[in-house]
């Protein structure tokens, strides 16, 4: 694993609100806007462009904590900002604070957890995990 970040550096990326990012269980439609599930997704996404540049071609990245606060709705359509900005790197743990907006509206705040380990150790986990 490489660090070339310190803390306050930012990734970002966009998302447009479809139809297919509505809040929505098994009974149906609960909301025409983006869900709080769409919006999980977007933000590890933005975290994960550090790890990306982060992690050795024998490791991988694997979430360990998200937390959202939603603040407004995204309606179809809306092309969301998704920031993240990296707070701190302890041993092999990344975490970042995420915000979202749609234009000058603020949708949502976050934060996510990301450790970088080898793909074995992943693998051996999870095969663990199994049994």
């Amino acid at each position: 694993m490489r660090n070339p970040f310190q803390e306050g550096n930012t990734k970002s990326c966009q998302k447009v609100v479809t139809e297919a990012d509505f809040a929505r269980f098994e009974a149906g439609l609960v909301h025409p806007v983006c869900s709080t599930f769409a919006l999980a997704q977007a933000m590890e996404w933005a975290s994960r462009l550090f790890v990306l540049e982060m992690k050795d071609p024998d490791e991988e990245g694997i979430g360990t904590m998200l937390h959202i606060d939603h603040h407004a709705p995204a309606f179809a359509g809306e092309t969301l900002e998704i920031e993240a900005t990296y707070n701190t790197l302890h041993q092999n743990e990344l975490r970042c604070t995420i915000s979202v907006k749609a234009g000058e509206r603020l949708v949502a705040t976050g934060q996510t957890g990301q450790k970088i380990l080898k793909k074995e150790k992943i693998h051996r986990l999870l095969k663990n995990s199994r049994n």
